[in-house]
């Protein structure tokens, strides 16, 4: 059974440690069963790639590496903070998050 992370695939993040510290990027994947996220320009790693048909020259390229999702925290949309988030019950009896600072639902 996978864990159930607090963060997903579009949603704005702080990171909270490490190099890109203090920096605001968006989530590109989530992988909840390693409880890792994918975010945009944060801890960046080099691949040294042999040449292929698609890529003839090959060489060095940079790409993201998964961060724990721990060291995010998500940004609410209506307040701009970086909030913990709290579950709501809506009317139809699914749950959905909401910024603990301003109360707003985050993402339907």
């Amino acid at each position: 059974m996978p864990n159930k992370l607090h963060v997903r695939k579009g949603d704005r993040v702080l990171i909270l440690s490490g190099k890109d510290k203090g920096r605001k990027s968006r989530v590109i994947t989530a992988f909840p069963r390693k409880n890792k996220v994918l975010v945009e320009g944060v801890n960046m790693v080099k691949k040294h790639a042999r040449p292929t048909q698609k890529v003839p020259q090959g060489g060095i390229r940079e790409t993201e590496a998964p961060i724990y999702a721990s060291k995010v925290m998500v940004i609410c949309p209506s307040c701009q903070k970086p909030t913990r988030l709290a579950r709501r019950e809506l009317s139809d009896g699914k749950m959905a998050r909401a910024c603990k600072k301003c109360g707003e639902l985050i993402g339907k």
